[in-house]
């Protein structure tokens, strides 16, 4: 019995916990609602006519009034949600009012289409039965998105119908009513099985969003869904005049604990990240997951600058602590890029980009920090893309040169090669910095075409130099991104007759982490090693993944970074560090070049450590290639060395 009042309530009431079900109804009444009290306003004065000269007055145009006024002011309000999203909230309360209202009016419009019927002829009285039987019918069609409302009505109209005119001695009206009878009971099945359809429809729409929606690792929102709220959000803040935040974060040593323990630890690793984000965030922020290691934040009426640098670095602080995943301790970190509307983003294309351009630049200066996009960043995507038009148009044959910086074994003072640095003169920009224009031509996708030119012409100068010389010569990721462009370096160095066993091509650590799939840098690598090619690894020791790596590339250098060798006599911690790195590589079999050089106190705590090469300011500056001459006859010359 308990189950069977449960039922029934269940039928009679609206389902409040299934809010997309809701929103759905709500959405298909705002335009079959007004329909419906259409249909019955023109049924209502079709039969109030026919009774004009039969009826009292106030049943044939004071009621009619009554009730068309009640059905103009529903229509009117049904007429301002069309094509309108509800929230799930706002669509209960409108359903749950037709609901009522239902229960009211079915009633109302029954008991006035009875009370004519003792009045008029027989024609008069079969119009009564036709207009309750044909209304009810239109009625229930235009409410059978919502159950509980079409039940309601066709109990009372049908219910008095029927039992109004069984009663009727006239076996016609008898007739009709057991027709109109079975005829609501066929439609109340259809309507059940219509109404499970429409709900399991809506049911499997939700999971299919849900699906579409939300990444699976970790439980968030993904990139679709974040842009669609991002752009509700932006609308929101810009309508009521709020700041609004917008974040994008990016994991640090993510890559070595998904390569070194493979992939379903990787996996765990991003869903204990994405469970520590959204414990730190909160409820009030909206996160996401990007996609990779990236993540997103939504931040709605932000405070101010120092606000959000401050959440921010509760971050960065959060994915500092140590994950446990099993019994294996990890530690990584995270940087943030942020940007805030309205200051600094026109709209939420822009915000995005400019959170994004953020996060770039944090993460080539200050990783494991935030950083909020600024006046200074715009003017440097300014900058970068006046460089990257330029690029474009330039005629890189004429101003694209070479200079080269002599690279010294400090034991002996013997210089043993030439690192090739590219320059530019742009005829609109001028000189351009290559730490400015070789990152704007990665991201642009036209730096090999710069690389090969720089290439043909370093080692063209190559040929004209002493045997015992070698040529150190950069490559980017994206130099090694395919074996086309492998085939291309390869073919440029046998036609230009350098022996490649005298070639060093130097690979950034950093850029081949970040930005392409280690696999095909090491295939690459590999394939210039074969040819007889030393590959040096460049900058090492500032990215994440020199140590995991170093034994998988078929290096025979590795460089390290100027920035452990600053001030080296003075900072011990530097000293260790270079120390450390110098007996690694001499484990390995590997040379050591140590870069920025610029005093004879960096140099004189260097040369302890063996054979040292160096390169630097404190040696010489880049030279022009007409310069080498004159620079090596004050130097001594190395004999041959094969990589």
């Amino acid at each position: 019995m308990a189950l069977s009042l449960g039922k029934i309530k269940s039928v009679a009431s609206i389902p409040r916990n299934n809010p997309e079900l809701l929103i759905e109804q709500y959405k298909v009444l705002s335009y079959q609602v007004p329909l419906m009290y259409l249909i019955l306003l023109i049924n209502t004065w079709a039969l109030a006519v026919t009774h004009l000269y039969c009826a009292p007055s106030w049943m044939t145009r004071l009621a009619p009034s009554v009730l068309t006024l009640i059905c103009i002011g529903r229509i009117a309000i049904w007429m301002t949600s069309v094509g309108k999203v509800p929230d799930a909230q706002l669509a209960y309360r409108a359903l749950r009012r037709t609901n009522r209202l239902a229960s009211i009016i079915a009633p109302a419009f029954t008991g006035w289409a009875l009370a004519l019927f003792s009045y008029g002829d027989a024609y008069a009285k079969a119009h009564v039965a036709f207009y309750m039987a044909i209304t009810v019918i239109g009625v229930i069609f235009c409410l059978m998105h919502v159950r509980s409302a079409a039940i309601t009505v066709t109990i009372i109209v049908n219910g008095a119908f029927v039992i109004f005119f069984a009663l009727s001695d006239n076996p016609v009206f008898v007739a009709i009513a057991i027709n109109t009878a079975l005829v609501c009971i066929a439609m109340l099945a259809v309507l059940f099985v219509h109404y499970r359809d429409f709900t399991r429809m809506v049911e499997a729409r939700t999971e299919n969003f849900q699906l579409a929606n939300h990444d699976s690792l970790t439980g968030l929102p993904n990139r679709r869904a974040f842009f669609s709220a991002l752009d509700r959000a932006f609308s929101n803040a810009n309508v009521r005049g709020a700041r609004l935040g917008l974040g994008v974060i990016d994991l640090d040593g993510f890559k070595p604990v998904n390569d070194l323990y493979g992939h379903p630890m990787g996996d765990k690793l991003l869903a204990s990240v994405g469970q520590r984000l959204s414990d730190t965030c909160g409820k009030h922020v909206y996160l996401s997951r990007l996609g990779g290691d990236e993540f997103s934040l939504i931040l709605s009426d932000v405070g101010t600058d120092a606000a959000v640098l401050d959440f921010g670095n509760r971050i960065c602080d959060a994915l500092r602590q140590p994950f446990m995943l099993g019994d294996l301790r990890v530690q990584i970190g995270g940087t943030i890029g942020f940007a805030v509307f309205p200051e600094m983003a026109p709209d939420a294309s822009k915000l995005f980009e400019y959170a994004d351009y953020a996060l770039y630049y944090a993460k080539q200066n200050r990783r494991g920090t935030p950083a909020l996009f600024s006046a200074d960043h715009q003017a440097t995507i300014f900058s970068d893309a006046s460089i990257e038009q330029a690029l474009h148009l330039a005629d890189v044959e004429t101003e694209l040169a070479v200079v080269y910086q002599p690279i010294v074994d400090i034991q002996t003072q013997v210089t043993v090669g030439f690192e090739a640095l590219a320059r530019w003169t742009s005829p609109k920009l001028g000189q351009v910095a290559p730490s400015r224009f070789i990152p704007v031509a990665e991201r642009a996708g036209i730096v090999s075409n710069l690389t090969r030119t720089l290439l043909k012409k370093a080692l063209t100068e190559t040929a004209t130099w002493p045997l015992a010389l070698r040529l150190s010569f950069n490559l980017s990721a994206y130099d090694l991104s395919s074996d086309l462009e492998t085939t291309e370096i390869v073919r440029i160095i046998g036609v230009s007759g350098v022996d490649p066993a005298r070639i060093d091509f130097e690979i950034t650590e950093t850029a081949f982490i970040q930005e392409l799939a280690f696999e095909r840098v090491q295939k690459a690598a590999t394939a210039l090693r074969k040819l007889g090619c030393g590959v040096s690894l460049d900058d090492f020791g500032t990215g994440y993944s020199s140590l995991s790596y170093l034994h998988a590339l078929p290096l025979t250098k590795i460089k390290i970074d100027r920035s452990f060798v600053t001030q080296l006599h003075r900072n011990p911690a530097s000293y260790k560090i270079v120390k450390s790195l110098f007996a690694l590589s001499k484990d390995m079999g590997l040379d050591c070049i140590v870069e920025g050089v610029e005093t004879h106190e960096e140099l004189t705590a260097l040369r302890p450590l063996g054979e040292v090469f160096v390169q630097g300011y404190y040696y010489a500056k880049p030279m022009r290639a007409t310069e080498i001459d004159q620079f090596l006859k004050t130097t001594l010359v190395s004999t041959p060395k094969v990589a």
